[in-house]
């Protein structure tokens, strides 16, 4: 009871906090040093240099930056560890970071983020309480890994360290977060599927997948060996050397019993075994899944008993920006949380941070189906125009109450990531 409390107390704080900064920044960002900007730049453009994984960088936002505030957007496409190495040894070579939470810990130590002023963001008080409290409509939700609310404050503008209670100072603004789950073919396995231990069920030999990146496959193995009973994690987004050795133990012995078809690295990847049958069930990423389905095969995001695994990703500044590239830069990231983007980016099956400004841009039937979990009115199109769903039908996994409120663990970089990660390699190479 008295964490409960404890807990409670916080994220009233934390609301405080962001609300009190966004009216603070109010003035600013209606002036026309805010609001006025896009006058500055036609006379004089700016090119946002925009580093982070090419699943975020799309052409329909870069567009839409660039017709609404007269700002060049420049895509520097990196995975996800040359995010990381990028950070933290060339912060001179972006402007704008487009990262997940998880890689936080690695990257605000070195002192290359500044702080994002809380004051100039607009929507501050209206950022969902998953990242500010983690919860969802006042729940509780897993915090195992790197859960945004352990990360999301800084001490200071030019803080190294996380703020355990709000401050003014955030690491990121939020922009884009999900809860992920296993997929499968519905119409090759013809039987329901309720749990991750459903992976590694001999049935699905030679036809399942998971996905090669350390960091987010031990993650996804875990959730695996725990729902088999094999073993009850702490916090499976920070294990003890015993505990990678454990969970990558049984995760060999499957793969030397022909369990795997594959291990993906990349988008295209997942979806060319899932769509050619190859794989029947393996770790996937929502857009993918949508990807499969506008081809017109059958693939479903499967929610289970056991919960999801989530990441979170958001948008940082580098501590040598400043002047009118700092001012775009606010300007840019403001647009974001104004709704068009939130709006594009709940279209893919993604969350948008503010998710009031979103449903403000998108059709009623769109949010009912995207996020109240209710059966579509209409068919639902695909980001390209295609037809994804049919009226009638109901999202993977319901409404986003039921989705991000059964998340079990987020993405995360171990204390032990090094050891993780060689272990990782000799189990792919078993």
């Amino acid at each position: 009871m008295t964490n409960t409390k404890k807990t409670n107390a916080v994220g009233i704080s934390r609301r405080r906090v962001l609300k009190g900064a966004a009216a603070a920044g109010g003035l600013a960002v209606g002036s026309g040093a805010i609001t006025g900007f896009p006058a500055i730049i036609a006379a004089e453009p700016i090119t946002l240099r925009y580093m982070g994984t090419a699943v975020n960088q799309h052409a329909g936002i870069k567009e839409k930056v660039k017709e609404d505030l007269g700002i060049d957007i420049e895509y520097i496409p990196v995975t996800s560890d040359d995010v990381v190495k990028r950070a933290v040894t060339q912060p001179n070579s972006f402007d704008i970071l487009d990262s997940e939470y998880w890689m936080l810990k690695n990257i605000v130590p070195t002192g290359n983020l500044q702080g994002m002023d809380t004051s100039r963001i607009k929507e501050a008080g209206n950022i969902t309480t998953v990242f500010t409290v983690g919860e969802v409509n006042g729940k509780k939700i897993g915090d195992q890994g790197t859960a945004p609310k352990k990360v999301s404050f800084l001490t200071a503008k030019d803080g190294k360290d996380f703020a355990a209670e709000p401050t003014q100072w955030m690491t990121l603004i939020p922009t884009v977060y999900n809860a992920d789950t296993l997929g499968i073919r519905p119409d090759l396995i013809k039987r329901p599927i309720a749990s991750w231990a459903e992976l590694l069920n001999p049935e699905f030999k030679g036809k399942a997948s998971i996905l090669n990146i350390p960091s987010i496959g031990i993650m996804d193995a875990a959730m695996v060996v725990e729902s088999m009973g094999e073993y009850r994690y702490p916090d499976k987004g920070n294990m003890t050397k015993e505990e990678i050795d454990l969970t990558l133990k049984v995760m060999t012995e499957a793969k030397k019993a022909g369990q795997f078809r594959a291990f993906w690295k990349d988008f295209n990847e997942s979806v060319n075994l899932m769509a050619s049958g190859e794989t029947v069930i393996q770790s996937m990423w929502s857009p993918a899944v949508t990807k499969v389905r506008s081809m017109g095969i059958p693939c479903t995001y499967q929610p289970l008993k056991e919960g999801y695994r989530a990441w979170a990703g958001g948008l940082g500044l580098p501590k040598t920006l400043s002047g009118k590239k700092l001012d775009a830069a606010y300007e840019f990231i403001n647009w974001f949380l104004a709704g068009w983007a939130g709006a594009f980016l709940n279209r893919q099956g993604y969350y948008s941070a503010v998710l009031s400004t979103a449903q403000a841009n998108m059709e009623a039937y769109e949010w009912d189906y995207w996020m109240l979990g209710k059966p579509a009115a209409k068919d639902i199109l695909a980001p390209d125009g295609t037809v994804m769903e049919k009226a009638g039908t109901v999202r993977d996994g319901g409404s986003f109450e039921d989705r991000m409120g059964a998340v079990a663990c987020w993405n995360a970089v171990m204390d032990e990531n090094r050891y993780m990660v060689r272990k990782w390699n000799e189990f792919i190479a078993a």
